[in-house]
């Protein structure tokens, strides 16, 4: 079952419009995913653009594998990037904590999807799918959280890190490393939800990869290894020194040409904002640098470039010498960090959220500019996942799924007034809309009298209206008493497919549902998954 992502809050405009209505948007992405005719003329072009480069990808990847035991089909798909025919289905995510919300699990599993049916479709290529490690940012609080639904069936948050030192601001999140507090965070995760035959292994293989003195990246590497091996996935690590020693042509670039990328991005970004807006704020250079006292901004003076924040300055020649001779001190930001993926990757499809084909809109003259075949943005497939318990409850109220994406207490409100048998609500506004028309009247009648009697009147009105609000708000606490267990209901349904008044899978954790069901709901997920209905996909468990 699936549902239209206008029936859904919370689409940018511009996502909405990708997917419905592309006439609109084409002169801001070029190629569309829905144009299948001309998936083969997409595919020579990456390949004969991508015939350009001379690094040996395939030992990059698989230098970066020698501390793991790949499965046959990840092993046989490292192979096939010494093949000239290979190309990519590319997508990322930043490294949150136990693998961050559920889409993670969804874009990846969109990406391996997809190179299954391309390879049935196209055999005279391979499709291999790579998830690019988005290591470099340095927002801890986007990543240091996960969210599950308690024993009491209530969202929660449970963080890591809560004292962790504002020295550490500055430092790329793949770089940091865990303490004994995360230790006190699967405590906290062991304590909060119900233990099932599944619980104990689960928290094990899960403190094995996330362990005091291990990093986020090395951390989350392993656990995303643990579940797409078996589907050939590769993770590549852009952060290690293999890679960014080829993209020192792409770091020269930005720095001798940045004036040139920032008009023709900022231009772009200018013309979105006239009908959408401009997910990314255009920065005159799209790199960083890295010393041991954090990642920095590179800005542009008058005589050089400069780091944001500190004193130190380059000029332009010391810039470039430093990128010729250590290129594992630079990392793109967001805006160049798609070009540096699809230089070291022959990408013919990135899989990304809403978001993420948001900010794409921006980028299509950083392709141009860096002489490279842009790839199609395949949309990931977005999912709920419904527990059985949860359907019939649904089912008892009688509501429509697309009814439940509301904030919690106007779904109560909706069900208790269904209940309740008389509309309270509308008793109520009508018995305030009938003594207003009819106080306006008396004032009117008491300002012809002696206007000070008006100015009495209308203090008194506000007195009785605020009694009114009063009564109607004990009216409906008496009623959701009297409803209890349904009320109860309800707040289970929001908790469960709508937690935090957000979508199910930018809140939950996957270790919610693979502690209840076991390791096979991964394999259901995917069995399930509709990668050719582009609308969000109700999967029933």
């Amino acid at each position: 079952m699936h549902l239209n992502y206008k029936e859904i809050p919370g689409y940018p405009k511009i996502f909405l419009d990708y997917i419905y209505d592309y006439e609109k948007v084409s002169h801001l992405y070029k190629k569309y995913f829905r144009n299948k005719d001309e998936y083969l003329s997409h595919f020579k072009k990456i390949i004969d653009n991508y015939s350009k480069r001379n690094f040996d990808l395939h030992g990059i990847v698989s230098k970066q594998y020698s501390d793991f035991t790949p499965s046959e089909i990840t092993q046989n798909n490292i192979d096939k990037l010494k093949s000239k025919k290979t190309l990519t289905v590319v997508t990322g995510q930043q490294l949150g904590i136990l693998g961050g919300p559920l889409y993670t699990i969804y874009k990846t599993l969109t990406a391996i999807k997809l190179c299954k049916v391309l390879s049935e479709r196209y055999n005279d290529f391979n499709f291999v799918p790579v998830f690019w490690l988005e290591g470099d940012d340095h927002d801890f609080n986007e990543v240091n959280s996960i969210g599950i639904l308690n024993l009491e069936n209530e969202f929660k948050a449970i963080k890591y890190g809560e004292n962790i030192s504002n020295d550490d601001d500055r430092i790329s999140v793949g770089k940091l490393k865990f303490n004994e507090d995360i230790n006190i965070f699967f405590d906290e995760i062991k304590s909060s939800i119900r233990e099932t035959e599944f619980t104990e292994g689960l928290l094990n293989n899960l403190k094995d990869y996330y362990r005091p003195n291990n990093s986020f990246k090395e951390s989350f590497k392993k656990l995303i290894f643990s579940l797409f091996d078996k589907y050939g996935l590769i993770v590549f690590d852009p952060q290690e020194n293999s890679s960014k020693e080829i993209l020192k042509p792409i770091f020269k670039k930005e720095i001798n040409d940045f004036r040139t990328n920032t008009e023709k991005v900022i231009k772009v970004s200018a013309d979105l904002e006239e009908t959408y807006h401009a997910q990314i704020k255009v920065k005159p250079v799209n790199l960083f640098y890295s010393d041991d006292e954090g990642r920095y901004l590179i800005e542009p003076t008058d005589t050089g470039f400069r780091l944001k924040g500190k004193r130190t300055k380059f000029t332009k020649d010391e810039l470039l010498s430093l990128i010729e001779n250590s290129p594992e001190k630079f990392s793109p930001n967001v805006l160049l960090r798609p070009i540096c993926q699809d230089y070291i990757f022959p990408t013919a499809f990135y899989v990304g959220g809403p978001s993420e084909i948001a900010y794409f809109a921006q980028l299509l003259p950083m392709y141009k500019l860096f002489n490279l075949e842009e790839p199609i943005l395949y949309p990931r497939k977005s999912v709920t996942l419904i527990e059985n318990n949860i359907n019939k409850t649904i089912g008892k109220f009688k509501l429509d799924i697309k009814d439940v994406f509301i904030e919690k207490y106007e779904l109560e409100e909706k069900i208790i007034s269904l209940l309740s048998g008389d509309n309270t609500d509308e008793i109520f506004k009508k018995v305030k809309d009938e003594f207003e028309i009819t106080f306006d009247k008396l004032k009117d009648k008491l300002f012809e009298i002696d206007k000070t009697l008006s100015d009495v009147s209308s203090k008194s009105q506000d007195k009785i209206l605020r009694y009114l609000d009063e009564l109607k708000n004990k009216t409906d606490n008496a009623v959701k008493r009297k409803n209890e267990t349904s009320v109860n209901q309800i707040n289970k349904i929001s908790s469960a497919l709508y937690p935090s008044s957000n979508l199910q899978e930018r809140e939950l954790n996957f270790i919610y549902f693979e502690n209840k069901y076991g390791k096979e709901i991964l394999d259901n997920i995917y069995s399930e998954l509709d990668i050719d209905n582009y609308e969000h996909q109700l999967i029933m468990l």
